[in-house]
């Protein structure tokens, strides 16, 4: 690597900053890249992007730019807290509190990683007592329904149906069971919705492009047949064959 280009990298790294302490992550984010460009094994760089992009909640290109950046310095600090930071925004509490405990391992008692470390264990708390909490408070909700059903039956019908309490209560436990299931499937929902969070973002440009990819093995598929000429074509059409 040239002194030129050293210096170039050096550059773009400052600008790259500057535009952080601005809030102008998407131009930050460009930057970077064109420093990473010149300077591959630069793993300050990789740090830095995986910061903008987390900003920017591009949360798999974070990931991938914190485990670089701990691929090319396993020893650190940094490279660890860039991991824990983007499994701690995408609910992944556990394994944030781990990136984080490696994190601590390399500079310990840092203050920084001390109160992440903290409010990861109370996000981790709170979310494990919401999986416990949201299916009951659910059936709670399905039994103060069922309750105002049989009432309603009772007091707004001439002749009420549920007139056996065995029914009655057969008609409130069935309510505050579905009321506990659609609570426990809420909670899965949202589990899988924070799941897709590091998931890759369809690339609308790219190779990511399901709609580019359908195109180009269609382009693939077409090459790979054999080429007619017009008069061939119409005497094959007749044949039924295409």
């Amino acid at each position: 690597m040239t002194t030129e280009d050293k210096d170039k990298v050096l550059k773009l790294k400052e600008q790259g900053n500057d535009c952080v302490k601005h809030e102008k992550y998407a131009e930050a984010m460009f930057h970077y890249t064109h420093a990473i460009k010149l300077d591959p094994k630069n793993y300050s760089l990789y740090s830095n992007r995986s910061y903008v992009f987390l900003k920017m909640q591009q949360f798999h290109f974070s990931m991938e730019d914190a485990l670089m950046t701990i691929n090319l310095n396993p020893a650190w600090t940094k490279g660890y807290y860039r991991k824990a930071e983007v499994e701690f925004h995408t609910f992944r509490f556990s394994e944030a509190l781990t990136s984080y405990g490696q994190a601590l391992n390399l500079q310990p008692n840092d203050p920084d990683i001390l109160e992440a470390i903290n409010k990861a264990t109370r996000s981790l708390i709170k979310d494990q007592r919401a999986d416990q909490q949201i299916p009951w408070l659910g059936a709670g909700v399905g039994i103060i329904f069922g309750v105002i059903v049989v009432i309603a039956d009772y007091v707004f019908t001439n002749k009420p149906t549920l007139t056996h309490p065995v029914l009655m209560a057969l008609l409130t436990i069935s309510i505050a069971m579905l009321g506990f299931a659609i609570a426990k499937g809420f909670r899965y929902f949202v589990k899988c919705q924070r799941k897709s969070l590091l998931e890759p973002p369809f690339d609308l440009l790219g190779e990511g492009n399901p709609e580019s990819q359908s195109e180009n093995e269609t382009d693939k598929n077409y090459d790979k047949h054999p080429k007619y000429s017009k008069a061939q074509a119409r005497q094959r059409f007749k044949k039924g064959k295409t």
